[in-house]
């Protein structure tokens, strides 16, 4: 598809243009081609991983924090921008490291699974107690307490303005939610992944231990896959990569990071894209 000049000069009829039309595709085309990254986003997928809804308790959901995570997303969804949400379930049950335990890892997986639910309805109602319409969509059927999830169908909640909560990952075990995030992702042709992490961004060693650890502020999919960066699995990177979906990794507990990485599309964080050059 060729945009006309008088799109490209005008980045805001452009968005509205695109935005009547709805052609995502032409959208992400736009912006990497004119260089034109003001204009806004229009449907993002962001990804949780479950400890971030334990807050400082370390287990279960600390409610002070779900009130705040709600309350960030609301602010997107205010600013007319489609968002679906991934959630992980470690905060209650995580499948591979009881699987290394001993435990079945077919049935630990599973049992993350259901734990990705949980956390799922509890965002739900923390969004809809803010007045936003919110759809719970699980890989696995659960019709009394959500839908199934069916491409089309979400898409056109997500058109209808509504948030979209992905339960119970991809639906199969030894699948993570990071790779769940990717295959959503790629089906509700999100413009961007955001994975919220309780650091600033991508690192070359883990912070926690190590003082002199450095982040990085732009990776390539390939860099991330050679230097073994725990981004997201391999499996996510790789379809990441293979169909070209950006990933910005931020700092879920600072107040207003998902505003500013999505409405402000500040500088936050570490991107990683398919041709960015590594750097610090």
């Amino acid at each position: 598809m060729l945009l006309s000049r008088r799109l490209v000069a005008r980045p805001l009829e452009a968005n509205r243009y695109l935005k009547q039309a709805g052609i995502l595709e032409a959208s992400r085309y736009f912006r990497s081609e004119s260089g034109l990254e003001g204009v806004p986003l229009r449907r993002v997928l962001l990804k949780l991983s479950g400890e971030v809804l334990a807050g400082d308790k370390g287990f279960g959901i600390e409610i002070e924090t779900l009130e705040r995570l709600a309350d960030e997303i609301k602010a997107v969804h205010d600013a007319e921008i489609e968002i679906g949400v991934v959630l992980g379930g470690g905060n209650i049950f995580r499948g591979v490291s009881t699987a290394a335990k001993g435990m079945d890892r077919v049935s630990a997986d599973y049992m993350g699974m259901l734990a990705t639910v949980i956390n799922s309805l509890a965002l739900q109602d923390a969004l809809e107690r803010k007045g936003v319409m919110t759809r719970v969509m699980s890989a696995i059927t659960m019709n009394e307490i959500c839908e199934p999830f069916i491409t089309r169908r979400a898409k056109r909640h997500l058109e209808k303005g509504r948030i979209v909560i992905f339960g119970c990952g991809t639906g199969n075990p030894y699948f993570t939610t990071d790779t769940a995030a990717a295959l959503r992702a790629k089906e509700m042709q999100a413009e961007v992944i955001l994975k919220g992490t309780k650091v600033d961004g991508v690192y070359d060693k883990d912070p926690n231990e190590h003082a002199d650890a450095s982040m990085y502020k732009s990776l390539s999919f390939m860099d991330v896959l050679k230097l073994n960066l725990k981004v997201m699995d391999a499996t996510a990177i790789s379809l990441c990569m293979e169909e070209n979906i950006p990933i910005r990794v931020f700092n879920i507990n600072v107040p207003g990071n998902i505003e500013r990485a999505v409405v402000q599309q500040a500088d936050v964080g570490t991107s990683v894209t398919l041709n960015a050059k590594l750097s610090h």
